[in-house]
């Protein structure tokens, strides 16, 4: 618990240094001499894949069907919540849009915010994407992760409970992360990755990555993030990096799989999740799909918003493109089992 409160104060440090010098923030422009950051605001009309909302459903009846994967949702479409006298609702499954991710190698760029450049005014390591100089199959990305529940400030249904009520907050940047910038501190939060880097365990990540592309990850196969690699180590630094959409993914993956870590997220689905969320340290795969809306928002398709571990091949699924599309933004839908009361 002591590294995480040390993470939490430098996070509060850095932002409070960003804040009190807001003229040296850029939008669009090099800072010292460090490449462009480009990116733009998500348009909640037009970048937004709402189709990925569905299905919809009261307790195990689809009354919204979809053609992309469910999680399995209660049996009974009647559930009953708080103490000592419990309150009767109705059994609710639904998916939302809740955060947003910045994957890029340049530090202290933000996609998701226009394209933002901060200068705080000391040095982090700059990234790098395979095949720059810094290896031929190696590469390294910075990320960042935003509260946004953009279905609590459409207002799409009023006086929802279901809907996570909060304002937009930066949760987590990785440049003041010492954890991120070095593989062997970042085992401190998962130790048990020394138990799955090994051949058999990573040959059994294929099948993950068939099952995320065709239907549901295999949540019990948590070290896999399916076709784009490994969750260990829970940084920016990836060893087999084949495409540039294919490793901004897997470094999304690995942000939303560390957040479950240090508690900044929880299990929202599935019948325990009905009352309330709950503590979720190993990451439950399937309760997540990922939209891309930077550079090139995908929002028609099935592979719009595939699962965590799905394929970047099928169309509509990712599209990046050389200089102005390397700066990556994902935005992350997530099942919510919730009893209506």
């Amino acid at each position: 618990m002591r590294l995480i409160y040390t993470i939490l104060a430098a996070l509060a440090f850095a932002l409070g240094s960003l804040m009190s010098s807001p003229a040296r923030a850029q939008t669009g422009l090099p800072v010292d001499g460090a490449a462009t950051c480009e990116g733009s605001f998500v348009n909640p009309i037009t970048d937004v894949c709402w189709g990925c909302l569905f299905p919809l459903s009261v307790g195990s009846l689809k009354i919204w069907p979809s053609s992309r994967a469910d999680t399995p949702n209660p049996s009974l479409p009647i559930c009953a919540c708080g103490t000592p006298i419990p309150r009767i609702g109705i059994a609710m499954g639904f998916w939302e849009p809740v955060r947003l991710i910045d994957v890029t190698t340049k530090p202290w760029c933000f996609p998701n915010l226009g394209g933002i450049k901060l200068d705080p005014g000391f040095d982090i390591g700059r990234g790098y994407q395979s095949g720059s100089g810094e290896g031929s199959t190696s590469a390294k990305y910075h990320s960042h992760y935003y509260i946004y529940p953009l279905l609590y400030w459409l207002e799409l249904l009023a006086d929802f409970v279901c809907f996570e009520q909060s304002q937009f907050d930066v949760a987590y940047i990785s440049e003041v992360d010492p954890l991120w910038q070095d593989d062997e501190l970042s085992m401190l939060i998962h130790p048990e990755s020394a138990l799955t880097g090994n051949l058999i365990a990573q040959a059994a990540c294929s099948a993950d990555c068939i099952a995320s592309t065709a239907d549901l990850p295999l949540d019990p196969l948590f070290w896999c993030a399916g076709c784009n690699g490994p969750m260990y180590p829970m940084n920016g630094n990836v060893d087999a990096a084949r495409s540039n959409t294919q490793t901004t993914r897997l470094v999304a993956e690995r942000t939303v799989f560390k957040m479950h870590r240090l508690g900044f997220a929880w299990g929202t689905s599935g019948p325990r999740a009905l009352c309330s969320r709950y503590p979720m340290p190993i990451i439950k795969k399937s309760q997540y799909r990922l939209q891309q809306v930077n550079p090139t928002p995908m929002v028609s398709t099935r592979g719009a918003c595939s699962p965590i571990g799905g394929s970047t091949f099928p169309p509509g699924s990712a599209q990046m493109y050389p200089v102005k599309g390397e700066d990556a933004g994902f935005l992350l839908w997530r099942k919510r089992n919730c009893c209506v009361l």
